[in-house]
């Protein structure tokens, strides 16, 4: 029953990437779907994208062990940060700014933008070195799940994943990975729901669980009665720096943001920020409550020998055969839908503003397609292989590269894309410096840990540092650095000023 399951969507899967081809046959058909993606499937497409396997198995098993029910909060700041306000703030100008400057993807965006092709390459080449990081680990996570349910060799389990996530984005591109965002958006909420009622009856139901969890101690943590069922835990500080990082870092990734070029008119934006906002409550909010009660299951799991990793699976291993089904399905879902979102943006990014930008410059519309499908199979086949190589040998570069790929992503891109939307005065110089500080930064933080101050040796740490640094450093070195070509300005900002109508139910007439 547990393979059937497994079958029959794996076969839905690829059915709907088949059915989409029609719509990826351009540029703008296979990257966003012709703009015309609804409110339901873009709200999916947005929460499906943000939340995965390293969320759902990695983030709340090591938040909950560390911060007990206090964890919750980053889910609710992953809803109000994360999707409210970047619907909010992002949504609208990201859609009319990009289809004015007929951009496709974040690269693009900013040379269009700043009439600068070094800055386009320059944003180009960032997101292809922080991005394959953060793609191999998506597969954590799922090895011990599937080994759990289906006794499958975590090799094996890779390439299922890989294959069938390659197959249906070649085939039907952005507008696939949107109808099958929404179907594994379904399975996430559902599944999550289902999750939390079973491993919960385990411990005798909800205020049960947590009275347990009040008992529980830990005196390396803290000596305070009752912590790990507190309103903030036993370490507010360092969970507010998870908070900011997980929720105002999506504001810079690029494979979140181009969601919104995608989306079709102002009802969808308004129907999406609702949508958006209430999945990732469900979603996140859910995963971290859960990983919240991790201590509970302290018997089983020894996190010296098997990491936090093992929490999660530890808590769910007491289920039924059908509840493991769905909850493999649920990550593999989650997995899937943030595999097919990052190769997405990083295959049309090394395309449309790396290859054709520097070598190709006559690449026709089809020939880039046909360039961006190799790459999908070319990115997925490298994250597959460094997954595979995390997975069977001691190299820790590769998880270490990962932590800080979120951080210099959002610290790189999340100030000089939000400035450029609002602001006429912000110089191309000030988007290099944000470039630059934020990956160097980052990087460091890898090879230089020890050195750093103790507050930011963690790369979650740092990444909030860099994001922040960010908002700080565009605004000064735009008031001393040559300024923007004021034709160049005034014809990007004119987008914002064109008259549209509208019904009197938005709008009272005069």
């Amino acid at each position: 029953m547990k393979l059937l399951l497994l079958i029959i969507y794996f076969a839905v899967l690829i059915g709907i990437g088949l059915y989409c081809r029609k719509h990826a046959t351009d540029v703008n058909g296979f990257v966003l779907g012709g703009r015309s993606v609804g409110p339901w499937l873009t709200a999916f497409a947005y929460g499906t994208s943000y939340f995965s396997a390293v969320v759902f198995v990695g983030y709340a098993g090591q938040f909950g062990w560390k911060y007990g029910i206090a964890a919750t909060w980053a889910g609710i700041g992953n809803a109000v940060i994360g999707s409210l306000l970047a619907w909010v703030v992002l949504g609208r100008r990201t859609r009319i700014m990009t289809q004015h400057l007929d951009s496709a993807t974040m690269p693009q965006f900013f040379g269009e933008r700043f009439g600068s092709r070094s800055l386009k390459i320059g944003a180009s080449v960032i997101i292809f070195i922080f991005l394959i990081p953060y793609t191999a680990s998506l597969y954590n996570g799922l090895s011990r799940l599937f080994g759990m349910a289906f006794n499958i060799d975590y090799s094996v389990c890779i390439l299922l994943m890989a294959v069938l996530t390659a197959v249906y984005v070649i085939a039907g591109g952005y507008m696939a990975t949107a109808i099958n965002d929404f179907i594994q958006g379904i399975i996430m909420l559902g599944g999550i729901a289902t999750v939390i009622v079973a491993v919960l009856k385990t411990k005798g139901g909800f205020m049960a669980a947590l009275d347990s969890l009040a008992r529980v101690s830990d005196e390396t943590v803290s000596t305070a009665p009752g912590i790990f069922a507190s309103f903030f835990g036993p370490d507010p500080l360092n969970l507010m720096f998870v908070v900011l990082l997980t929720s105002l870092g999506t504001w810079g990734l690029p494979q979140m943001v181009q969601k919104f070029y995608a989306i079709k008119n102002e009802e969808s934006i308004k129907k999406g920020t609702i949508i958006s906002t209430l999945f990732a409550l469900v979603v996140a909010g859910g995963c971290y409550f859960l990983g919240g009660f991790g201590r509970l299951f302290s018997d089983q799991v020894n996190i010296a020998a098997d990491g936090y990793d093992a929490i999660i699976p530890a808590m769910l291993s007491g289920l039924s055969p059908m509840l493991i089904a769905l909850v493999v399905i649920l990550v593999l879902s989650a997995s899937m839908s943030t595999l097919s979102s990052l190769v997405m943006a990083s295959s049309s990014t090394l395309t449309i503003d790396f290859l054709k930008e520097i070598f190709f410059r006559k690449m026709s519309q089809k020939k880039q397609v046909l360039c961006m499908r190799a790459l999908v199979v070319v990115f997925i086949a490298i994250s597959s292989v460094l997954a595979l190589i995390q997975y069977r040998s001691s190299v820790t570069f590769i998880a270490q590269l990962m932590g800080v790929s979120w951080g210099a992503l959002a610290g790189a891109f999340l100030a000089p894309f939000l400035y450029a939307l609002y602001s006429k005065q912000v110089t191309k110089a000030s988007c290099w410096v944000c470039f630059l500080f934020s990956s160097v930064l980052m990087v460091a933080n890898i090879f230089f840990r020890p050195s750093f101050p103790e507050i930011i040796q963690s790369p979650i740490n740092c990444g909030v540092v860099a994001m922040v640094a960010g908002l700080v450093i565009v605004p000064i070195v735009s008031l001393f650095t040559p300024k923007p070509d004021k034709q160049l300005v005034e014809n990007a900002f004119a987008c914002y000023e064109k008259k549209t109508e509208v019904s009197q139910k938005t709008a009272l007439g005069k």
